[in-house]
């Protein structure tokens, strides 16, 4: 297999189908079967958390009858079947998934194919599918864990398809269609189940990252019990199901003074006017201790929206050294909860943590 560059975790793999996912050619009336192995390497995946879709050059129609036909259309989102370059229809998966392109990777027999990637979004994996054996032992293709919420990711990303499919057929505004979603957020501490989904928040996000620090488990468990400091989870729910954990926060706590250290917020649930409420929660909950709250900030070319929400909730630039932007929070400014949201908080973690 050719050398794999590095780069972070694989999000999604996507697939081309002539003599990739299945063997033969569908337009030239081949008899078609599956490709060796190719059933369970789609389903490992789905397992890990990596999702998947389609990017083919072929009649729309006809294919997606046979990858219906061979019961693997639930697994693939946003397929892109037409007569797209390759490169085009893989932008398209990207913003529709909301995800890095140096996160996807391309599965294609065409070296053709490959190359126009390669040339167009050299961020993307481009992976020839007559190595297909070796795909699941890529370390890239190998997140350190994998929890409840990774196996669910696929019908997790299903439901914000029926949610975003909802909004964009509501007659009314944004803010009346969230109305309707009946959203609740539940924000606690860190117990010893959520570790491991913290440590992936923080590799897997950076758009909605504070810092952009990334936090191993190990790390995360020392963080959890240690008295100086406070780490936070964000759960949400609605009407179309469980987001799982969407939020973690990290807070340093002084006697006179908390910092915030690290503020993620999961990219899925972006569009849904939550993305503030854990550094309002954190507001007040420094308000009522009378500490003074400031927060650490790094600006990278994909965070500014952060950068814009703690501005929103009265966070100014006071001091700076080297990356590390220092904000300190007007205690005049508290805002409320969207009136759309009911937010619960609770002292205990999963776990017993």
């Amino acid at each position: 297999m050719r050398a794999e560059r590095q780069g972070p975790g694989i999000k999604c793999v996507v697939w081309d189908l002539d003599d990739t996912l299945w063997q033969g050619t569908l337009l030239e009336g081949d008899d078609l079967v599956l490709a060796p192995g190719v059933r369970s390497v789609v389903g490992e995946l789905d397992d890990r958390g990596i999702l998947q879709s389609v990017a083919s050059k072929n009649d729309h129609d006809l294919a997606w009858a046979k990858v219906t036909e061979f019961g693997l259309a639930e697994f693939f989102l946003h397929p892109q079947i037409g007569w797209a370059d390759k490169s085009a229809s893989i932008r398209i998966i990207a913003r529709e998934l909301g995800i890095g392109l140096d996160t996807l990777a391309l599965v294609d027999d065409q070296a053709f194919e490959r190359d126009e990637v390669r040339y167009a979004l050299p961020q993307v994996s481009a992976i020839d599918a007559a190595d297909l054996g070796g795909l699941l032992d890529l370390p890239r293709m190998r997140p350190r864990f994998v929890t409840d919420e990774s196996r669910r990711r696929r019908q997790m990303c299903q439901a914000d398809i029926q949610r975003n499919r909802a909004q964009n057929e509501s007659p009314g505004s944004r803010e009346k269609f969230l109305e309707t979603l009946g959203m609740r957020m539940t924000i606690r501490p860190a117990g010893e189940l959520d570790l491991r989904r913290a440590e992936e928040l923080t590799l897997r996000t950076s758009q909605l990252n504070t810092t952009g620090r990334h936090y191993a488990y190990e790390e995360l468990n020392d963080l959890k019990d240690s008295p100086d400091h406070l780490l936070l989870v964000a759960e949400l729910e609605d009407r179309y199901g469980s987001s799982g954990t969407i939020g973690l926060a990290l807070v340093e706590r002084g006697p006179d003074a908390w910092l915030v250290k690290l503020l993620v917020m999961s990219c899925r649930v972006i569009t849904r006017g939550v993305g503030g409420i854990m550094l309002s929660h954190i507001v007040r909950s420094a308000r009522r201790q009378g500490v003074r709250l400031r927060a650490d900030f790094v600006a990278n070319e994909r965070n500014r929206m952060m950068y814009l929400t703690y501005r929103f909730h009265g966070f100014r630039e006071v001091a700076a050294s080297g990356d590390v932007v220092l904000l300190d929070h007007d205690p005049g400014v508290v805002r409320p909860f969207p009136h759309y949201v009911e937010v619960r908080t609770s002292q205990r973690g999963r776990g017993g943590g």
